[in-house]
């Protein structure tokens, strides 16, 4: 395997490491602190939970690939 690719494909495998570890982290967070608020909106509010939902995801997406990518080029710089 050729050097370049060899790094790309460790470079990946950091990334998805640190990309699910973070989610997980995410999960709960948001399930601790805000799991019996979600709940009490959607059994009363459905619309009101379907377009927050569509808001967390969308925001959670836009943040840790953020931070994905800042810790990535972190990880690239001092690999360098």
């Amino acid at each position: 395997m050729k050097k370049e690719t060899a790094r790309t494909l460790r470079a990946f495998a950091i990334e998805l490491t640190i990309y699910a570890l973070l989610v997980v982290a995410y999960f709960f967070l948001v399930l601790h602190l805000l799991g019996a608020w979600l709940y009490g909106l959607e059994i009363h509010h459905r619309y009101t939970y379907a377009s927050l939902a569509i808001v967390l995801i969308i925001g959670q997406a836009v943040l840790l690939e953020s931070l994905t990518t800042f810790l990535i080029r972190l990880l690239r710089g001092r690999s360098e």
